[in-house]
């Protein structure tokens, strides 16, 4: 496989789930659902192709990553503009907050909280969920990659 020919139907895959979970869809699905479009894609561009799901991980993979990037550029603009950082900052903690209040008092918990409330700490909390959400991307891209490329393989009659 030329990455060259790939790089076109996984980055339209990579928007579309991009685009999808702007408009609210759960991000593991949006990804997942990148990951068999790329498949699509890539089937459409090459019209009787057979497609297994070890080359459709690697398609979904792809995608998945070319996703991560997207996300993580829209997620850099808008932390660089200072009334979008205060928001995902205030989302963020009242997300960490309603996941604090689900559990029983734990004081590792309310130190975390601490933690993310400081400049330093919520930098070092957006490096590890990057890292996380990189990895991810390539698994549940790979994963839909591995369901499209089993979906849309060509049978052998015999």
């Amino acid at each position: 496989m030329r990455w060259s020919q790939a790089l076109k139907p996984c980055s339209l895959a990579a928007l579309v789930s991009a685009g999808l979970m702007m408009l609210g869809l759960y991000p593991f699905v949006a990804i997942l659902t990148g990951g068999f479009l790329a498949v699509v894609f890539y089937r459409q561009s090459r019209q009787g192709l057979g497609i297994t799901p070890a080359f459709g991980a690697r398609l979904g993979a792809l995608a998945g990553f070319v996703c991560f990037c997207m996300v993580t550029v829209i997620s850099a603009v808008g932390a660089a503009i200072p009334e979008l950082r205060a928001k995902m900052h205030d989302q963020i903690m009242e997300n960490f907050q309603k996941v604090a209040a689900a559990r029983p008092p734990d004081p590792q918990m309310q130190q975390l909280l601490d933690l993310i409330k400081t400049p330093e700490g919520f930098a070092i909390m957006l490096i590890f969920m990057g890292i996380a959400l990189l990895v991810v991307s390539l698994i549940l891209g790979a994963l839909g990659g591995v369901i499209g490329g089993r979906l849309l393989r060509v049978r052998n009659r015999s």
